[in-house]
Order: C-alpha cells, then structure tokens, then sequence
C-alpha cells in the first residue's frame, strides 16, 4: 500500500535546500503565496516558459518531451487554436444568457460525436464543475444520493466530487453515501478463479454488492460513476465491452450511470472518440445516462461540459434553473470548436491509435530486457506500464517507480504515475505524438532503467 495518498512523484518542500539559487527561490516564493496544499513535481522542479507541441521549454531553454499532460492535447500552442481564441477575443466574450451563433453550431457539433439517445449539452468551465452538475442531475433523476466509485478514482475537486475521489484523500475522506469498489484490474484479477464469467461479471457483482450494501443501510442508488480508462486506478482498459454488464446492474437499480470522459475523451483511447464508447456494440451500443467532458475540449482554455439523455436532465429543468458565470462564453466555445475542428482535420484519432499500438509492443519488448516491467496496458495514447519487483507476485515498486520518473526527467522526458501503489509509469502525451516521439520515449526510458541498474 502507498505511504501516501497520491502520485509519489511529488516534490518534498522539505527539500528545498537541495535546489539550485534560482529555483530554490522560486519555489520559496510559490509556498509562501501558494500554500502548502499544492503541489510540484518531481525532485527537481522544471520551470517551464514555452511550449510547443510535444515539446515544453524550461527557463534556460533546454527542451524537454512531454509524455504527460493531456489538456494540451492537440500539443502546446497550436496555431488553429490559438488564432481561434485571439479572434474571438477580439470580437466578442459574453455569457450564455444571449443569442450566438458559435454556441449553438459548438453543441450541434459535439452531439453528433455521441449516441443519439444523448441529447442536450451545458457547458461548465472545468471537469470538477461537470462532475459535480452531473451528480445533482442524477440525484434529481433518480431520487437517490448514494455513489458508487473505483478504490482510487478521481474526478475533481468541487466539494461534492472531492468526497467521490478517494485518490484526493484516501477512504476515510469519504461520506456515507458513498461507497467504492475494486478497480477491474485485469493485470490482478482472475474472475474465473473466483467464479465469474469473465472481467465484466465479476465487477458488475463488485458493483451490485454495493448498491446492495447502500440499500442495507437506507440509501437509494443515484450514480455508478467511472473514467473509462480507469486512470487514477491503474489504466485498465482491457477487454472491450466489460462495462456492459455494469450498465445493466446501475440501472436495474434505478441508477444513472455516469462516464467521466475527462482524462479518456476526444479520441485519445484511438478505437472511438469517447471511451465509453469501446464497451458496446454497433447492433449494441453502450450509451450512459450522462457524460462529462473537460481538459482537452479547449486546449488549455478552461471549458467543460454535462452531456445527458434528455429525460434525465427533465425534472431537474422543471424544478430550477442552471447559469454559469463563464461556462460556454464565446471564447471558451471558439477554442472548442477549433480543438473538435482538428481532431478531425488532422485524423488525431487514428494517429493516438496507430502511435499508441506502435508504442505499446515497444514497451512490451523492452519488457523483455528489464524484469521490473511485468505488464504494459492501454488503449491509444493512455498507457500504464506496470512496475514491479522481479521474482515476487507482482509486488509494486512504487520506490523504483519513483526513480524511473526522476530519472527519465533527468533526460528531459517528463510524465506521471498512477495506481494505489504509484508503480505505474502513467504515459499520456498530446495526441499529436509521433512515431519518432514515441521511440525517443522508450529509447530513454531503457536508459534510464539502465542507469539504475535495473
């Protein structure tokens, strides 16, 4: 279990003394503004000024490759995106209380991305506003308020979100309304061998058990809520299709089945354009009852958004009204637009694919030469590579993994971790990366696990 709650590639301010001049200030500075409750990552801080698609540039201009940061999706800075924003900017940024045109043609746009059945689009400015519109819709719908989580799930920071994100501040920060199940690691778990069918059952029985155990104590369900690559758990994406059964069970039990689309949306799993779209069929389509987006919908720009069928959203408009302050402002939008534009244009999707799957049997072979890699996962551009210590039962390294880290931004690669034990490798570049990009990647991370002796 981590000693933390959190990614451990946290800087420590305890540390502070170790930076070089400059740096050291700078982040003194930060603390005494800022507050303890941020955060830095890594050892050494990078202080970055500039950057350019994959690329980022810190404060003497050294270039570092940004396997990591999924806001700038379409890659830091892009120019359709950027000329998009200074237009809008220089015409016209209002609220949504007036006509315009960009909002109406944006939703439009959007929707047709979806399954029919999802009909209505509001717009907020950041995911954690999503999340946390979406779960007084689904209370209002449902006439429940018990929640339903993955063990590490994250999905904001609003008051009511922070209490469904038990990766925020582990299971005692959690309410009594709700309750939380075990990740569908397919890396760990053997359903067969605990008498399932297969992935899909055994985690729509980790669900019912729940909703059975929120009934037991007087609480109606609401919402099943999970990102739908399982991000902060692990990255499991694996295999296709075993959220059916959970879609079943949520509603059998008069819940709303809500997928934060957040971290996995707009094309970066490659096979669809939303995740949740990867667990159904064309004659069978998987459609939940809402869905969130953010992050990358603007490029940077802070817009987000509630998609839901529209009988959900029904009693909820009878009985009062929703207004955002700058959620769906013209410019906000013009971003957007220009993001959806082109994911589109410049066939993304199919480059987060054909990278990703090109990416993944690098790392697989490179597991072949380094023992502490034991499973690599992921669909598209989402990848979690699975750090372990060899010759035990897949016991995390989260200390290792804490070392390749440090060490690959040490060689000017920078991304993350994920998992309750912090030994994944959390590889998530803008969807712009390429082949070239990705075998620099795996070049340095062999250097790295090199250098470490592992």
């Amino acid at each position: 279990m981590a000693s933390r709650v959190g990614p451990s590639s946290y800087f420590d301010v305890a540390r502070i003394d170790t930076l070089e001049p400059a740096t050291r200030e700078l982040v003194r500075r930060r603390v005494d503004v800022l507050g303890p409750a941020y955060r830095l990552f890594y050892e050494q801080p990078v202080q970055v000024v500039r950057g350019d698609g994959v690329h980022l540039y810190d404060a003497e201009g050294a270039e570092y490759l940004d396997c990591y940061n999924n806001v700038a999706s379409l890659g830091h800075a892009h120019p359709r995106v950027t000329a998009a924003i200074a237009e809008q900017a220089a015409v016209l940024n209002t609220h949504t209380r007036y006509l315009h045109e960009g909002i109406v043609r944006y939703a439009e746009d959007l929707l047709s991305t979806m399954p029919g059945e999802l009909g209505h689009v509001m717009f907020t400015c950041t995911g954690s506003e999503a999340g946390d519109l979406a779960l007084r819709i689904a209370k209002r719908h449902t006439g429940g308020t018990g929640v339903i989580v993955t063990r590490n799930a994250y999905h904001g920071v609003t008051t009511e979100i922070a209490a469904i994100s038990p990766s925020l501040g582990g299971l005692d920060s959690l309410p009594d309304w709700v309750r939380v199940v075990p990740a569908p690691d397919a890396y760990r778990v053997d359903p067969v061998a605990e008498g399932y069918a297969d992935l899909g059952t055994w985690f729509a029985a980790q669900v019912q058990a729940q909703i059975d155990d929120l009934a037991a104590h007087g609480v109606r369900l609401a919402a099943f809520v999970a990102d739908s690559i399982f991000a902060s758990d692990g990255v499991f994406p694996e295999p296709p299709g075993f959220l059916a059964p959970v879609l079943e069970v949520v509603h059998r039990a008069g819940g709303a089945y809500l997928a934060d689309e957040v971290q996995p949306g707009f094309g970066r799993l490659g096979d669809a354009m939303w995740g949740f779209q990867r667990h159904g069929t064309g004659a069978d389509p998987f459609v939940p009852d809402i869905v969130t987006i953010g992050k990358p919908m603007g490029n940077g720009m802070p817009i987000a958004a509630t998609i839901m069928r529209p009988e959900v959203i029904a009693e909820f408009a009878h009985d009062m009204r929703y207004f955002n302050t700058f959620g769906g402002n013209a410019v906000s939008i013009a971003a957007a637009q220009a993001v959806l534009d082109v994911v589109r244009d410049e066939h993304l999707q199919d480059n987060a694919r054909l990278v990703g799957e090109s990416l993944r049997v690098m790392l697989r072979e490179l597991a072949g030469r380094h023992a502490v890699i034991d499973d690599v996962r992921g669909a598209g551009l989402f990848i979690g590579v699975e750090l372990i210590v060899p010759g035990t039962d897949k016991e995390p390294d989260e200390a290792l993994t804490l070392r390749v880290v440090n060490g690959l931004r040490e060689r000017h690669v920078l991304l993350g971790t994920a998992g309750i034990d912090n030994n994944i490798l959390k590889v998530r570049p803008p969807i712009v990366f390429s082949q070239a990009d990705a075998e620099r990647f795996v070049t340095e991370l062999d250097a790295t696990l090199g250098d470490l002796g592992r």
